[in-house]
């Protein structure tokens, strides 16, 4: 793997200044949650996560986290005591149809699971894994529906309130460097990124690697 794009480090600053300013929201942010280590936002990443792990677009998985949510499922305990039926009717109004029975019954028993291992309380997952991301995102892929992309996407994006899951620029955030011609080194963009924390580094390469023409704009941009 390289640790040099195919221009030098002020383009390279540029670019990932442009994709930072233009594209550095987090999928969290873009659902409307405030990422604090508490137990309801965590559980809505989760959620989150587990919808964007699947092949359906963006913008549709943060549309249905968004109508769970205003349904009233924020919470393992609220998502397990609605119906199948309510579940399934959330996703619909995002969009998420083609997956919708399944997620709703993966939702309905992960929500089960999280309530009896961990009390509805994801921080007491990270107090099992001690610090160690590889037992978290073990503990993680038990919860039903998260295999291994969703449990990437969630530490992409928890790694702002739990420090130890951090700095992570997993492969799908090297992609999207690749395709803007950057380094895809993950130390080597953090050094470039300057101040930017790696969770909305991590958000906008991820973007860039899923919308070749956002990747185009983008150096576009930062070449004018």
């Amino acid at each position: 793997m390289s640790t040099r794009g195919g221009g030098g480090d002020k383009q390279q600053r540029a670019v990932l200044h442009t994709l930072l300013e233009d594209h550095g929201r987090t999928y969290a942010e873009e659902a409307g949650i405030t990422l604090r280590d508490t137990p309801q936002p965590l559980y809505r990443l989760l959620v989150l996560a587990h919808l964007l792990s699947a092949r359906i677009r963006a913008s549709v998985a943060v549309a249905a986290a968004r109508e769970l949510s205003d349904a009233g499922m924020r919470s393992p305990e609220a998502m397990k005591k609605a119906s199948w039926q309510e579940r399934v009717d959330a996703l619909g109004r995002g969009g998420y149809r083609r997956y919708d029975e399944r997620t709703a019954t993966q939702l309905g028993d992960g929500a089960e699971l999280l309530t009896e291992r961990y009390g509805g309380d994801l921080r007491r997952m990270r107090k099992q894994a001690d610090g160690d991301v590889d037992e978290l995102r073990r503990l993680l892929r038990e919860v039903p529906g998260i295999g291994p992309a969703g449990a990437d996407i969630f530490l992409r994006e928890v790694q702002a309130v739990w420090p130890e899951a951090g700095p992570l620029l997993d492969e799908k955030a090297l992609q999207g460097a690749r395709r803007l011609g950057v380094a895809d080194d993950p130390g080597t963009l953090l050094g470039l990124a300057g101040d930017a924390d790696a969770a909305h580094l991590a958000a906008g390469l991820v973007r860039a690697a899923l919308d070749k023409e956002l990747a185009g704009s983008v150096k576009e941009h930062a070449a004018a």
